[in-house]
Parts: C-alpha cells; sequence; structure tokens
C-alpha cells in the first residue's frame, strides 16, 4: 500500500500511542533503547529520552564526544525502540533512520530548559571517559558551579542534539501464543513510504 499521506498516519499513530502511555502510567514514556553502530558495523546500545518528536523525526541530546556522539558522528545512524509493555498486551514502537544534529539555537532552547544541576552536569561530564573516582566528579561539578555562580550556564560547545529522520516505523502489538500483530511503514529512496503488515 503507497500514499502521500502514510508518514502522517505513522506519526499519529505514534502520537496516540504515546498519550496512551501516559495515560496508563509507564514509568517514562520517553526512555527509548538507542543503538549506534562503529563505522566497522561493530554495535552498542544504551537508553536514552527523547525530547522532541515531529515531522522531522526524533530527537535526543547527548555529548558529542561521548561513544555514541563518535559513532553517530562516523556512521550516522540509528535505531531506536520504544517499550510500553502497560498499552494492551505491550507494544514496541521501532524506528530507524538517519540522523542529523539539531541547529545551534534548537539546541540552545533545549539546554536552557534544563534544571541548572543538569547543565552544570554537562560541563563537568567528560562523557565515557575513565573518571578516577566519583569525588573527580564532585570536584567538577563544584568547580562549575562556581564558575557559572551568579549566571545563566551556557551550552557546551560538545554538547548538542541529534535527530533520527525515520526510515522505518514499525508499529508492534504483542498478541497471546506469540501471535503478535506488525504494521511496518517504510520509505525508499525516491521519498515514497509504504506500508505493509508482517508476520510475528
Amino acid at each position: 500500500m503507497t500514499d502521500p499521506d502514510l508518514y502522517a498516519e505513522a506519526l499519529a499513530t505514534f502520537d496516540r500511542l504515546f498519550d496512551q502511555a501516559q495515560a496508563v502510567g509507564e514509568p517514562d514514556r520517553t526512555a527509548m533503547y538507542l543503538a549506534t553502530a562503529t563505522i566497522g558495523g561493530v554495535p552498542s546500545l544504551r537508553t536514552v529520552l527523547l525530547k522532541a518528536h515531529d515531522e522531522r523525526g526524533f530527537v535526543f541530546y547527548t555529548h558529542l564526544d561521548g561513544r555514541k556522539g563518535c559513532e553517530l558522528q562516523s556512521n550516522p545512524f540509528a535505531a531506536l525502540l520504544f517499550h510500553w509493555p502497560r498499552i494492551g498486551d505491550g507494544v514496541q514502537v521501532r524506528i530507524e533512520g538517519r540522523v542529523h544534529t539539531v541547529p545551534d539555537e534548537e539546541a540552545d532552547a533545549y539546554f536552557a530548559s534544563r534544571p541548572r544541576d543538569s547543565q552544570l552536569g554537562a560541563w563537568a561530564s567528560r562523557q565515557s571517559e575513565t573518571l578516577e573516582s566519583r569525588d573527580v566528579f564532585e570536584q567538577r561539578i563544584e568547580q562549575a558551579r562556581k564558575e557559572f555562580e551568579g549566571r545563566d550556564v551556557p551550552r557546551p560547545v560538545g554538547w548538542t542534539g541529534f535527530r533520527v529522520r525515520p526510515r522505518r516505523i514499525e508499529f508492534w502489538y504483542a498478541a497471546t501464543y506469540r501471535l503478535h500483530e506488525r504494521w511496518l511503514y517504510e520509505r525508499d529512496q525516491a521519498g515514497v513510504w509504504r506500508k505493509r503488515m508482517l508476520y510475528p
């Protein structure tokens, strides 16, 4: 099935499930697994938080010089997974696509909205590098606190957002006896979206 409105349909389905996740009391509906890979194809996986989503894609923030930031710069493709077990018998949403850094003004606006301690932590952390002790990190936080005392904390140059622009969006609805229902929306090289059902 092809239709110019299929991407809008997929996003509307995500929005409906995202709202439903909140209604049924999911602990954190924004939590999503993020898979990246090195240029050589070695994968890694972690949980991050969704900070924005619209027709342009799905956004999270991180340090550019951390492991995921480095991997995304050298191999700009990612996969996301939301799992909301409290919706019905369980729902998963899988999103795959190319990543792009968000514009500076967008990153600045989001950083300014963060709690001050989170802002200071972004300055204090050398993400993914070896940390000699927790005390060292606490000292770096205190140094940042003193440095920016009495003024706004600016966004560190090496801290920004990545937007995953979907090429594939799959909705997976759990059912008994593993007779799950799966719907896949995918965009081809020409930018045409298609929708099909998959065997469980």
